[in-house]
């Protein structure tokens, strides 16, 4: 390449990189995110790299966007154009500029009738246009969180049913990768760079690891002591190689870091009513309070 390409490349990628920092930068002048709607119920949020916020709705399952720098989330991808109803997990995946939403259906119970399929989704991350569904087994449960590993696989919490589903790249249809009675309330999910999955229970305040074999499938599941009791655990990040973030509907934010079999718990953050999700935009915590709006927690690792 002759030296004048080279310098226009590094030029370029040097723009790129400023704005990116700066796109963040703007993100964490903003003290929190409401949406542009009232009743939206968002139960999860997450943001991309450049620190764009998105949320779901359990009330409308409607997605809203806060663009970096923005106060207020608006209407981004609308459930009647998508066909979305109950929008709990949402995962912004940068590698594959894809956004993946875990759908529910609604009804069924006293004669109503049901309403949408409970699914995994998936939209481009830049435009919102619909790519996949993945439909659940009838008669499943809910589908709750999402992660993705570091080949591209996609896994997802089925919870009131114990279970974990992948999808792998170029797949059509979830399968079932990891059941376990332990695990039945499943929420939170995340990888860590040990390869394995770290999934935590509601109902139970339990924190366990799933291995991953060498050929991909399911290890034995694994009880992961921790420091200090966890009272309703929900969302769940990973923030560094051993390290875990995770809102817990208790009323906080705490940091998990993971040593063997025990992960010591440090509160980042206390008086969150109904903390339900949390997510990362350079040094501060995003967590999702009382169904409703993003408090920003200024966070660094120790």
């Amino acid at each position: 390449m002759p030296n004048a390409a080279r310098r226009d490349r590094a030029l370029i990628t040097a723009v790129v990189a400023l704005l990116s920092l700066a796109s963040v930068a703007r993100a964490q002048a903003r003290t929190e995110i409401t949406t542009s709607d009232t009743a939206v119920a968002p139960e999860n949020l997450t943001s991309s790299r450049d620190g764009t916020v998105f949320f779901g709705s359990m009330a409308t399952g409607t997605i809203y966007r806060a663009v970096p720098g923005a106060a207020r989330a608006e209407r981004w991808i609308l459930a009647s154009t998508a066909g979305l109803t109950n929008v709990l997990g949402v995962l912004a995946d940068d590698k594959s500029n894809t956004l993946w939403v875990c759908q529910n259906a609604t009804g069924g119970r006293g004669g109503a009738p049901v309403v949408g399929q409970t699914a995994l989704r998936s939209f481009d991350l830049t435009t919102g246009a619909a790519r996949g569904r993945y439909p659940f087994p009838d008669n499943g449960g809910f589908c709750n969180d999402i992660a993705v590993s570091g080949d591209g696989t996609v896994y997802v919490s089925e919870s009131y049913r114990g279970r974990v589903h992948r999808l792998k790249p170029g797949a059509s249809a979830l399968e079932v990768w990891a059941s376990d009675s332990a695990i039945n309330v499943i929420d939170g999910l995340a990888f860590l760079a040990d390869g394995a999955l770290y999934v935590n229970t509601f109902n139970t305040g339990r924190l366990f690891r799933i291995p991953m074999n060498a050929d991909g499938s399911a290890g034995a599941v694994v009880p992961i002591e921790t420091s200090v009791p966890l009272v309703r655990p929900d969302g769940l990040r990973s923030a560094g190689p051993r390290t875990l973030i995770q809102a817990e509907q208790q009323g906080r934010v705490a940091e998990l870091t993971i040593e063997g079999n025990r992960a010591e718990v440090r509160v980042i953050q206390d008086g969150l009513p109904r903390a339900s999700g949390v997510t990362l935009v350079g040094d501060s915590a995003l967590v999702l309070v009382n169904f409703a709006r993003a408090v920003v927690v200024p966070y660094r690792q120790r």
